[in-house]
This record gives C-alpha cells, structure tokens and sequence, in this order.
C-alpha cells in the first residue's frame, strides 16, 4: 500500500516538474519569437531608412523629408485594403465636415474594388444623381487625369471643389463598349438625409439617403408626419443607394423599430473593437409591418439597419443583394493634425453574419426595371366594362361612400408609376394586411366568437 502511495506520488513529482519545465520552455519559446519579430521589424525598418536615404541624396530633384514620410505612410496603409489610408491635416479637416457640415462636390460615394475606383452610389438629388451616375459605375479619368494606382482621398480631392465649377468623369458601365465622359457642375451637397410621404391612405414612405449626425432625428420628424396624415398601416423603408455614414446613426435607426435584442456587434483582434449594440426600449410604438428597399448601391450602415431588421423578423427585406462593405473604420489623430483611418474590426448581423464582401441578401429578390407602358388588352383590342357602356346605371353607394369620405385625398403616387420594387413593397404591405386580418377572423371564429 505505501509502495503504491510512493509510486504515485513520484508519478505526480514527476508530472508536476515536466509541466514546470514545458511551461518555461513554452514562454521561452513564446519569448525568442517576440525578440525574432522585433528583430525582424528592425531589419525592416533598417531597409526603409536606407531606401529614404538614398531618394533623399540621389533623386533628381530635392524632395522634403515630410513628403517622402507621408508617402511612405500613404503606400503602407493602402495596401491593406481599399478602406485604410492616411489622411494629411487638411484632408482630416475635410472628412469632419463630411458628417456635420455643406460641402461642395458632384454627390457620390467611391470606393478602391478590384483596384478600380468605383461608385458606391450617388447621394440623391446631387449633380451626379441627375446625371445617371449608378452603383458600380467604374471611373477611370478625373479631368482626363486616369485614376489608376489613385488614393481615394486623392481622387475626392479632384472630384470637389467650388461651387459651379466643373469637372469631368470618364466612366465605363457594365455592358457598355467604350468609356463615357460626362461633365458635372459641382454644387452643395444636401446634407438632409430623410424625405417622406404617403404612397396611399395608410400607407407610408421614408427615403433614407445617408446616415448623417441628424438622421435619427430627421426620421422621427417624419413618421409622426405621416401618423397626423393617416395612421401608418405599413410602411416602405427605402435605403437603396445609401452608402452608409455614422454606425451611431444606424444603430438608433434600427432602434426605433426594435424593442430589444442586438442590432450589430464588431468583431478586431484587439478587446477595444469587439464591441455591442442593443436595441432598448424608446417609447415608440410602431407595431405596423415594413418592406426595407435595398440594391446593389446599399453600403454599410444601410446594411446594418437592414440586417438587424431581417434578423429580427421585423421587415421584409426587398430589392437586390447589397454592396457588401462589412469593416470598421477607425480614425486615429496623430500629432501634427493629420490622422490615420485604419480597418479594425467587422461587422456581424445578429444571427452573426458577416456582411463583408457579401452583403446583405433580400428575402424577396426583385430586380429594378424601366418602366413599360401597358394597356389592358384581350386579343389586340381594349378591355371593355359596364361603366364604358352607353346608359349604364349610376353606382349609388359608390356617391354616398365620396360625400362621407372626410379623409384628405391622395394623388397617385407618380414614383409608384415607374419603380417596379416599390409598388412590390406596396403590394406586399396590402396583402400582410389582408392576412392579418383572415388570420385575425380565424382565432376569433375559433374561440366561437363572431
């Protein structure tokens, strides 16, 4: 018996001394890789300061350190990805008046994909947007200037500029054969992000252009708009070509419709960036059903707003799949005004979806397509009724139901003429309706009431 207990306790000494041992070898291990990798940025940073020594003392013309620096930062950054850069001193100035200020330019989103500069989507009601400039649109010339190897910031540099001044892009648009140059009047930029109106009695719509410091605000302005007009049955969310903007926006957006749960969470290799965002409770009683409008031109924070709502079973989401621009930008102040933007996390969707390079995909696909002109027709020839009828009897309570009707008329909506996916969400919102109230008649007929 004590042999054993020996035996075991040796066992154990033994055990206890090899973990010792592999512990120490493990942190020796972990200890010689750190010196190996700082060892190795020193050789790195050595190869760099030879390289900046020899532009400065060869190059044919003198060039000033900081510029050399900066590009040196400029060349790092961008190639990490399309969405990382450096930002000179003015260049942070102007991104900080993007969010809460005017500024002047032709009114797109762009961004670095597959190397090309490309549009995200145009802002509405801008220079651009009256112009026909669409999602995916590649330009590949500023003023003749080509945008190959281009920053972003140096391409929206070239892109605004003062009011009534002009400037020219060449694009080139899937199917075309040949580029397309298209000269633009710079003007000021709308920074008003939410339009609204009723498409029907009942039955709302809200246009969300981008996510500015005001978009929350700006949205429930509009719904109690629309609820003194005719209480909401249904509303129409429109987010398509909205390139994104604030996440703090986004996130109370997607609040107003959500009671409780996540709305979005990020996702970095740092604790910092591994971040959560909850819907609470805001008072807002909006139990009415919603079609969220989403395409191609649907970037970022729209995606977040209708990823969350998909997720929650609060929306229909309609249209064609979105941009897919999933990561989180960070800005950085450095100490001589200048900033650095860096990619430090991305976004996940409650279910916990990834939405970079993905995007978001609708639950009812439906493509845009131009308006036709169609008529009621039976073999080549006009549908015929009773009220085209010569002498054909007056529909009595049709009169009386126009002399009691006390609610104010609508005019067609002239938008529902001509986009095929809003009158689907239109249609959609009907027949919830309709549904809700034979599922409504069926529980009632079931409890035996009338």
């Amino acid at each position: 018996m004590k042999s054993d207990l020996k035996s075991r306790f040796r066992h154990l000494v033994i055990i206890v001394v090899l973990a010792a041992i592999c512990g120490f070898g493990i942190h020796q291990v972990r200890t010689q890789l750190a010196i190996a990798k700082i060892d190795n940025t020193y050789e790195q940073l050595k190869l760099f300061a030879s390289v900046l020594d020899l532009v400065e003392r060869n190059y044919v013309e003198e060039v000033s350190p900081q510029k050399l620096i900066y590009g040196a930062i400029n060349g790092m950054l961008t190639s990490l990805d399309p969405h990382s850069s450096f930002m000179k001193p003015d260049d942070f100035k102007e991104l900080q008046v993007e969010t809460k200020g005017k500024f002047t330019g032709i009114g797109i989103e762009i961004t670095i994909k597959d190397g090309v500069l490309t549009v995200v989507s145009p802002i509405e009601g801008t220079p651009a947007y009256k112009a026909g400039i669409q999602a995916n649109d590649k330009i590949l010339k500023i003023n003749g200037k080509s945008t190959k190897n281009m920053s972003l910031l140096d391409a929206v540099k070239l892109l605004r500029g003062p009011k009534g001044t002009e400037v020219t892009i060449s694009i080139f648009r899937s199917g075309w054969n040949e580029l397309k140059d298209i000269k633009l009047i710079r003007d000021v930029i709308p920074i008003r992000s939410v339009k609204s109106k009723l498409l029907e009695p009942g039955f709302g719509y809200v246009r969300i252009s981008n996510f500015q410091r005001n978009t929350t605000d700006e949205l429930e302005k509009a719904l109690d708009s629309l609820e003194k007009k005719d209480r909401l049955r249904g509303l129409v969310m429109d987010l398509r070509n909205n390139p994104g903007g604030l996440l703090d926006q986004a996130v109370k957006v997607a609040d107003e419709f959500l009671d409780s749960g996540l709305i979005v969470y990020t996702d970095g290799r740092i604790e910092d960036q591994k971040m959560k965002f909850t819907a609470r409770p805001n008072g807002h009683e909006y139990d009415f059903p919603i079609v969220v409008l989403v395409n191609g031109g649907s970037a970022s924070a729209s995606e977040i707003v209708a990823g969350a709502l998909q997720d929650h079973h609060r929306a229909v989401i309609l249209g064609t799949q979105t941009f897919g621009k999933g990561s989180v930008q960070t800005i950085i102040p450095l100490e001589d005004g200048a900033a650095v933007r860096l990619t430090t996390a991305l976004y996940y969707t409650p279910s916990g979806r990834s939405i970079q390079a993905k995007g978001i995909t609708p639950d009812i696909i439906v493509p845009f397509e131009p308006p036709k002109k169609q008529k009621e027709k039976e073999n080549g020839f006009p549908f015929i009724k009773e009220k085209d009828l010569e002498g054909h009897l007056e529909n009595k309570s049709e009169k009386n139901d126009k002399k009691e009707s006390k609610k104010e008329e609508i005019k067609p909506d002239e938008q529902l003429e001509k986009d095929n996916q809003l009158r689907e969400a239109l249609r959609i919102l009907k027949a919830w309706e309709i549904f809700s109230k034979m599922q409504e008649h069926g529980l009632k007929k079931a409890a035996g009431g009338s």
